[in-house]
């Protein structure tokens, strides 16, 4: 019955939380339509991510308020709230984006997330979210777009429509490169050769690279885990039962693994699909230590790369 009832005061202290963000983020969304005028857009901008701050930073007391959690956070002494990151990380719970905005908004750009294009229809999640320039992904199936071909790039359009006003300030994108949360459902079901992960998803990814490559001063490599709260972290985050998160942050440089044409370029393509399932691998391993699984996770190579293209991108 308690748990019951706090979890209905803090959706209520959340709900009014982002509603407010919303309206305000809305506001200054609707002066940038209105003036387009490029001191007018760098202010609304920069008032727009503050408060996406504030509301990030009322979040993390209402973390620390109802729950006694133990902080367990690697790394990030390298990264800086004054350049522009892609961030990829693995996907677990709704409980990712309020840890990943609060717990990093003083270390580096306020994080922008990929979006199921339905979100928009949220109320308040997707006013804030339009209001922050964040953009909406449609994710049409094989089946349509073999109908209507010319809406082949939908996404990538929307990324680079975003990534455009990401340039007026500093910003961090983040990608759930897995496409979905990996619950354990999903693992059972998943023919994937990860123990905690499900394959990642290098579309996204690649769209990011190739509209925002010029200006990104690193990827930002970020590993989530709740050792204590796996069946569900989200609810047992409101219930205040949440009692530790971890979180490894690794810096990885624009190197010639990230930087090329992913499109045109097999080379490129092939060396960028063997980077990201080396990162992937290594992140497995890792994620075994903080499950304290015994054996360390067997991931299989790939040693035609192009077989590994068909079956990540079907």
């Amino acid at each position: 019955m308690l748990d019951n009832l706090r979890m209905a005061l803090n959706v209520l202290f959340v709900t009014i939380n982002t509603a407010f963000t919303a309206l305000a983020v809305s506001l200054f969304a609707l002066i940038k339509l209105i003036l387009p005028i490029s001191v007018v857009q760098k202010s609304c901008t920069r008032l727009a991510n503050f408060t996406f701050w504030c509301w990030a930073s009322l979040n993390l007391w209402m973390l620390n308020a109802n729950n006694d959690i133990e902080w367990q956070v690697e790394g990030g002494e390298d990264i800086s709230t004054k350049q522009w990151y892609l961030m990829m990380s693995n996907h677990l719970s709704w409980a990712d984006i309020v840890i990943l905005s609060s717990i990093l908004k003083d270390k580096m750009p306020m994080t922008k997330y990929f979006l199921k294009h339905e979100l928009l229809y949220v109320p308040f999640v997707g006013l804030a979210c339009w209001g922050l320039d964040m953009p909406f992904m449609r994710r049409h199936s094989r089946e349509f777009l073999l109908r209507n071909p010319e809406r082949r790039n939908d996404d990538f359009n929307a990324i680079n429509k975003a990534c455009t006003k990401f340039k007026l300030a500093p910003t961090t994108l983040v990608n759930f490169v897995e496409g979905t949360r990996a619950n354990h459902e999903k693992l059972a079901s998943a023919k994937t050769p990860y123990r905690h992960l499900l394959k990642p998803k290098t579309g996204g990814v690649a769209f990011a690279l190739s509209a925002m490559g010029p200006i990104l001063d690193g990827i930002v490599d970020v590993t989530l885990a709740y050792p204590e709260n796996q069946t569900s972290p989200f609810e047992d985050m409101l219930k205040g039962k949440m009692t530790k998160v971890v979180v490894r942050i690794k810096l990885h440089p624009m190197d010639e693994n990230v930087n090329g044409n992913y499109f045109e370029d097999k080379a490129f393509k092939r060396r960028f699909h063997n980077w990201l399932n080396s990162t992937w691998k290594e992140k497995d391993v890792y994620l075994d230590t903080v499950y304290g699984v015994d054996k360390p996770s067997e991931v299989e190579t790939v040693d035609e790369p192009d077989v590994a293209y068909k079956k990540q991108e079907q």
